[in-house]
C-alpha cells in the first residue's frame, strides 16, 4: 500500500459517516423543518464547513469575479454547501468533487431537495488525480480542503491544468502560523498524521511553482477569531442546536472545535483567501 493510499483512507475515515444523508434529515427534522419544503436557509448551520461559512464564501466569489457565465470546479465540496451558495446566488454551474463518497451523496440529495440539482453535480475522486479534461473550468475553487493533502505540488499543479488560460483559482485555507504545531484533534484531522499545514510562504510558492500568478491574498485571522467568540457566546446563550458540524463530526467536534479556537488565539493557525490566476 503506497503512502498516499494510506492517507486518503485515513481521511475518509475521518470525514465519513454511515447513513450521513439520513442522520441530517432526521436533524432537520428535529429542529423543526418540514422536510418537504427545504430551503438553503435551513441547512445554513451545517452547509458551508469552514470557518466563518457563507461569509467567507461571498467575499472571496466577489474576489474571483464569480458570475452566471462561470463553470466552477469545487474541490473539496463536503456535503456541497458552497457549491450550492455559489449555483443559487450567482447561477453559475458548479461540480464538487470530494474524496468521501458519502459526502458526496450527501450533498446530491441535498441539491435536490432545495431545487438546485440543474445546477450543481457531485463526483467522488481525489483533487490531486482530478477526473476532468485539460482546460475545463473558468474557476477552480476549494475551502479549507488542502489540509488534508499531503502532496501540495500535485494538488495545485491538477488545479492549473484543469483551468482554462486566464482562469481563477480561488482558495480560502487554513495554514501553519507561527508558534508551533497545532492542537489536536481538530475538525480536518484527529491526528498529525492526517494533518498537512503549510506555511504561507510555502503556499505562495507552490502556487508560483505551478505556473499561477497570485492576484490577490488577504489575512483573514482576525476574522475568524471574533467568529469563534461570535459562536461561543451563541452557544453559551441557546445551546447546541439540533443540527450543526456535531452532525458531520460525531461526538469529538466540541473538542475538536475548542482546539481550532485554541490554535487561533495562539496563532498556531492562520486564514487565508487568495485568488491566483493561470
Amino acid at each position: 500500500m503506497t503512502i498516499p493510499t494510506q492517507v486518503n483512507e485515513s481521511v475518509q475515515a475521518h470525514y465519513t459517516r454511515s447513513g450521513l444523508g439520513g442522520l441530517i434529515l432526521a436533524a432537520l427534522e428535529k429542529a423543526g423543518k418540514d422536510l418537504n419544503r427545504l430551503t438553503p436557509e435551513d441547512l445554513a448551520p451545517i452547509d458551508e464547513f469552514h470557518i466563518r461559512g457563507r461569509a467567507a464564501t461571498l467575499e472571496l466569489a466577489k474576489a474571483a469575479r464569480v458570475d452566471s457565465t462561470k463553470r466552477v470546479l469545487d474541490v473539496g465540496s463536503g456535503v456541497g454547501g458552497t457549491s450550492r451558495c455559489l449555483a443559487r446566488e450567482f447561477g453559475c454551474r458548479v461540480t464538487g468533487i470530494d474524496l468521501t463518497d458519502e459526502y458526496c451523496r450527501a450533498a446530491a440529495m441535498l441539491s435536490e431537495r432545495i431545487g438546485l440539482a440543474e445546477l450543481v453535480d457531485y463526483r467522488q475522486g481525489d483533487a490531486t488525480s482530478l477526473p476532468f479534461p485539460d482546460a475545463s473550468f473558468d474557476i477552480v475553487w476549494t475551502e479549507h480542503v488542502a489540509m488534508n493533502i499531503p502532496d501540495k505540488p500535485q494538488l495545485y499543479q491538477e488545479m492549473f491544468r484543469v483551468l482554462k488560460p486566464g482562469g481563477a483559482l480561488a482558495i480560502y485555507d487554513i495554514l501553519a502560523g507561527p508558534s508551533g504545531p497545532v492542537h489536536f484533534p481538530v475538525p480536518w484531522a484527529r491526528t498529525p498524521e492526517s494533518s498537512f499545514l503549510t506555511t504561507p510562504d510555502e503556499l505562495r510558492s507552490l502556487l508560483e511553482e505551478a505556473g499561477f500568478n497570485i492576484e490577490a491574498w488577504s489575512d483573514t485571522t482576525d476574522a475568524a477569531r471574533a467568529w469563534f467568540v461570535m459562536l461561543a457566546e451563541k452557544i453559551r446563550k441557546e445551546g447546541v442546536a439540533p443540527l450543526g458540524f456535531h452532525v458531520l463530526l460525531g461526538s469529538e467536534f466540541p473538542a475538536m472545535a475548542q482546539n481550532q479556537r485554541r490554535n487561533l488565539e495562539e496563532a498556531r493557525i492562520v486564514l487565508a483567501q487568495i485568488v491566483a490566476r493561470r
